[in-house]
């Protein structure tokens, strides 16, 4: 029998593999017996799980590896047929509660598109081309937050809206109004967000937590805000935004929670809440009845008092809130939905529900919502139009309503 050296010396073939097979020996035996050796895998891949708010610093976000799930497309939307919802958040009195009001959403119904688009789109696209710069802006430290904002909604809206919106392989085509965007090609043909503002009915802000901790209004493409205006509150911080508006019991019921919301909030969560308002003018850009939009000093006060009720608009507004993974930017949407109070009042179970909300606001809230100016002629309608629905048996006499919040 040949010896093991005399075998490797006639085939150094088979010395070689043996020589491997010793090493790799060596390297398991070695390794196994180190314990606590891992992968340092967020080197080089976002984590999957976020750092909690009180776990980073101030300002700090680490990019995580999250996705919302793919959409289903809307059932049956058309953009021709499909009605706005008729969102309708306002309760019977006597007491009106100030608060948060967030509620638990649904990715899927991120944003909300309707037969209304192209109404939408017409007027966001003349006050882009005409003021643009004044409606949507980002700050430096905020752009890799609007692009992000930007590249999601490129991905959700054909996947929600395949019969107007087409993916590309450099962004997104809006087949219904011929409009093609490049959002790979740098720099971008404008800016991020005036490309948002074209692309849904919603207005968007993006709030970015400084090193302080506080969250501030760092983008945004707020192209029909009725009573605001993007250039007086960018760079305010959360509570500056508030309490600069007035709202009302902000520091005593609000600030606190919404603070703290803004810092917890995670990519994998979305909140929806909605408000009202009443509005004297068919304005859905701006309401001028309260003054024009570049003027400095606008408010109710210089709106007129009991206009006819023909001239009362009822606003409502659906808005969302959720994390961007990549930046940590917290994107706060805005769909306003408007509609004369004339048409809605005719809603079964709504004037009397909405008289009794009015009826039901505090001195603070009624002077916010601006009631001083069309309170008389707006509740003796709505009781009217109520009386008509008890009257022919629509509704009972105590109008109580089948309907559940915000409907």
């Amino acid at each position: 029998m040949k010896s093991t050296v005399a075998m490797f010396e006639e085939d150094p073939i088979l010395l070689c593999l043996a020589i491997a097979l010793l090493l790799a020996a060596i390297l398991v035996k070695t390794y196994s017996s180190r314990p606590n050796i891992q992968k340092d895998a967020s080197a080089s891949t976002p984590p999957t799980t976020p750092i909690s708010a009180s776990k980073r610093n101030p300002g700090q976000w680490i990019p995580i590896d999250f996705k919302a799930p793919d959409p289903p497309p809307y059932p049956d939307w058309d953009v021709k047929l499909t009605k706005p919802l008729p969102y309708r958040p306002f309760k019977y009195g006597p007491t009106y509660f100030v608060t948060m009001g967030l509620r638990k959403g649904n990715f899927d119904d991120w944003i909300e598109l309707d037969n209304e688009y192209l109404k939408f789109h017409a007027i966001k696209k003349e006050r882009i081309e005409t003021r643009g710069d004044k409606l949507c802006k980002t700050a430096p430290e905020a752009l890799d937050a609007a692009i992000e904002l930007l590249e999601t909604l490129c991905d959700y809206l054909p996947k929600r809206y395949p019969s107007m919106f087409i993916r590309t392989s450099v962004g997104i085509n809006n087949v219904v109004t011929d409009e093609e965007f490049n959002i790979v090609k740098r720099p971008l043909a404008e800016e991020p967000m005036k490309t948002i503002g074209r692309l849904i009915q919603d207005d968007i802000a993006i709030m970015t937590e400084g090193s302080d901790g506080q969250s501030y209004l760092k983008s945004g493409s707020i192209i029909l805000p009725g009573f605001w205006k993007l250039e007086e509150k960018f760079n305010m911080n959360l509570s500056e935004i508030h309490t600069s508006g007035n709202v009302p019991q902000f520091r005593e019921k609000l600030e606190k929670g919404m603070v703290n919301f803004f810092k917890r909030v995670m990519p994998d969560d979305m909140v929806i809440r909605h408000n009202y308002f009443m509005q004297v003018d068919d304005g859905l850009a701006w309401s001028h009845s309260i003054g024009p939009e570049d003027s400095p000093h606008v408010g109710w006060f210089t709106a007129e008092k009991d206009k006819v009720v023909e001239n009362h608009w009822f606003r409502s507004e659906r808005q969302t809130l959720r994390r961007l993974p990549r930046s940590g930017g917290v994107v706060f949407t805005i769909r306003t939905y408007f509609h004369p109070v004339t048409e809605v009042a005719k809603e079964p179970y709504v004037p009397g529900r909405l008289a009794s909300a009015i009826r039901s606001w505090g001195d603070d809230v009624a002077k916010y919502k601006g009631s001083e100016k069309y309170k008389s002629i707006l509740l003796e309608f709505l009781d009217e139009e109520n009386r008509k629905q008890i009257d022919s048996g629509l509704i009972t006499e105590d109008g109580s309503s089948p309907l559940k919040y915000p409907y």
